[in-house]
């Protein structure tokens, strides 16, 4: 499966001359490699997103999540359980590897009992009330942006890369809603585990993967965080935790369709 995480257009050799000036060759190569990891072929889970506000209040909601490989695309369902007023909603993305096709994302709502495709204008909103936006829910195109190496660094006692990431246009900032993104690759195993992403409105958003394991080979995420802070307070959180994570275990294609989104699970 290709990464959720924070990773082509035809450009004249002006632009391209001047991203070669600007792009960093090593940061590239790394960001290349945390895209071609390995993150299995299927992904089944149950996921709770606990929505914290300024003032600590919660909301628990209760997910179960589907994710497929299609070729070099990838789909991701997710069916929210509980509670009442999140009851049946359902979210489906299709992640395309073609740089020049833009990912197609559909929620659907019980109470109008409308399946609503989202617009890529709509893209760098809030995804069902949580610090996610639905930008956040798709693979980032690599030649959207030029890649800048900081430094070396450790993090939880593992060797690590900072590496700046910058969008080399204003549709892809419009779209994510992000002007950069400074992201923390652990070296031995390629994963992006932290991450600040620097919002067009001031705001930052911190990414935390606080807990990651090893299951049949494939590295899994079993608790993290996205926090919005607007200088050093906290604003809002979402904490997303992962239990009986099932990898590559057969998913049958239908499962991944719009017609699933209405029937639910």
């Amino acid at each position: 499966m290709t990464k959720k995480l924070l990773i082509g257009m035809t450009l004249g050799l002006s632009l391209l001359s001047t991203h070669a000036m600007a792009d960093d060759a090593k940061a590239r190569a790394i960001m290349e490699k945390v895209d071609a990891r390995d993150d299995g072929q299927t992904i089944e889970q149950d996921m709770m997103m606990v929505l914290m506000d300024k003032n600590n209040h919660k909301r628990v909601r209760d997910i179960k999540s589907y994710g497929k490989d299609f070729g070099e695309d990838t789909h991701q369902i997710l069916f929210f359980k509980s509670p009442a007023d999140v009851k049946n909603t359902a979210f489906l993305t299709y992640d395309y590897d073609d740089a020049n096709k833009d990912d197609d994302q559909w929620l659907y709502l019980p109470a109008l009992k409308k399946v609503k495709r989202i617009p890529s204008a709509d893209k760098s909103g809030s995804f069902m009330g949580s610090d996610f936006s639905y930008y956040d829910m798709t693979d980032r195109d690599l030649e959207d942006y030029d890649f800048k190496l900081l430094k070396e660094t450790k993090v939880r006692g593992h060797d690590a890369w900072m590496i700046e990431s910058t969008p080399r246009n204003k549709k892809t900032i419009k779209e994510s809603g992000y002007t950069k993104t400074v992201a923390i690759v652990r070296k031995d195993n390629m994963m992006v585990v932290r991450a600040i992403n620097y919002m067009k409105n001031g705001k930052k958003k911190y990414l935390d993967l606080k807990k990651i394991h090893k299951q049949n080979g494939i590295w899994v995420v079993d608790d993290m965080t996205m926090t919005t802070k607007k200088g050093k307070s906290t604003t809002h959180k979402t904490e997303l935790k992962f239990k009986n994570i099932k990898v590559n275990k057969p998913l049958k294609d239908d499962l991944f369709t719009t017609r699933r989104l209405e029937k639910g699970l």
